[in-house]
């Protein structure tokens, strides 16, 4: 099992890694358990699949335990969605002692730490996220939400869990566009700050998406070695972890127009990668050699979903995002594999340049 440490001002914690480690979680959450009631939060696809071994080792471990299904998908990724789990724990008697863990992907994650960040004004919560997106991503770092209409996750919290537990033996069950989508996720942490991690998806490519076990644990764990050193660094995107938006700016602006059911999250940050990579060249930013590595990179993963969207609104939508300050779009850009920058003074026709590049490459 491999352990990776996650140390904040607000909370230290591990994330651990191992396959199988769902069927010892009993044995590893003993000490952060104790004699606290346990409810897992989960999803009706991930409870048929993967709940089983969890709750049996929980249950084995003496520990007792409570299931809450809400439904998964950005739709359900809304204050209502809280309200309801909020509700089925006070029917269940659950007081402010009560431990919660988030058995799913990264809309779980996100609500169920949302949720335990208020419910009773905090209570803990262990994140087992079933997905690559939320193993690399999602579920480090404290970072909570839901959406609006308007945009995503411009409701949330910042809430550490008391452990991550990651069980890479999960994702054989991955349909094949979920696990492409969250891959781009890890492909972005090597752009960010670990060249070794960007050469293993030019190398390596073929056998990461066949899933092979060591290499994808090697991925995964050099993934989350990354995240947990910006956000050890800066809990609360101060500065230093505002580098993990790459690809975010845009891409949350295209999930939001496309009402977040054209594209899944991975790969909305794909189409925005290609986009910041755009802005980063014709800025004078970044090489083209480069630029024709990170973008020829993403596309070798598989072939990204075609998107309806209009270029003025992607750009209108831009100001209404989280990393927007004073009426100013700060990007994350690329200046080579393993190094960005935060940018705040791109043009608006480099953004629509941009947005039209990807448009015309969505249309291939």
């Amino acid at each position: 099992m491999i352990r990776i440490p996650v140390s904040t001002p607000s909370r230290s914690y591990e994330v651990l890694i191992g396959s199988g480690l769902l069927a010892d979680a009993g044995e590893c959450l003993g000490e952060i358990v104790g004699n606290r009631r346990v409810f897992v939060v989960t999803a009706p696809a991930i409870r048929r699949r993967w709940s089983k071994p969890l709750l049996q080792s929980l249950a084995k471990a003496g520990m007792r335990v409570n299931l809450l299904e809400m439904q998964d998908g950005e739709p359900s990724k809304r204050l209502a969605t809280l309200e309801k789990l909020a509700e089925k724990l006070v029917k269940a008697g659950a007081d402010r002692g009560i431990l919660l863990i988030a058995l799913g992907g990264g809309v779980v994650g996100d609500v169920t730490g949302f949720l335990a960040s208020i419910y009773m004004r905090g209570v803990d919560v262990i994140q087992a996220p079933t997905t690559v997106l939320a193993q690399v991503d999602a579920a480090i770092g404290g970072k909570t939400g839901v959406n609006l209409q308007s945009g995503k996750n411009l409701l949330g919290t910042f809430h550490q869990p008391r452990a991550v537990l990651i069980d890479p033996a999960v994702l054989a069950t991955l349909p094949a566009r979920e696990y492409r989508a969250g891959l781009y996720e890890s492909l972005k942490c090597g752009i960010i700050g670990d060249p070794g991690l960007f050469r293993m998806f030019e190398d390596r490519r073929r056998e990461l998406l066949d899933r092979d076990t060591a290499v994808v644990e090697k991925v995964i764990a050099d993934s989350v070695r990354l995240k947990a050193s910006v956000v050890s660094a800066d809990e609360r995107e101060g500065g230093l972890r505002q580098v993990l938006n790459l690809g975010h700016t845009i891409g949350h602006a295209i999930e939001a127009e496309t009402r977040y059911v054209q594209l899944l999250h991975g790969e909305a940050v794909a189409w925005g990668m290609i986009a910041a990579t755009h802005i980063a060249l014709s800025t004078g930013k970044l090489d083209s050699v480069t630029a024709g590595r990170i973008t020829s990179t993403i596309l070798s993963l598989g072939r990204l979903p075609r998107m309806k969207i209009q270029t003025a609104s992607i750009v209108k939508r831009l100001h209404s995002d989280k990393k927007t300050r004073q009426g100013v779009v700060h990007f994350i850009l690329p200046r080579d594999i393993g190094k960005v920058e935060i940018v705040s003074d791109v043009s608006e026709p480099a953004i629509k340049l941009a947005v039209e590049e990807i448009r015309k490459l969505a249309r291939n």
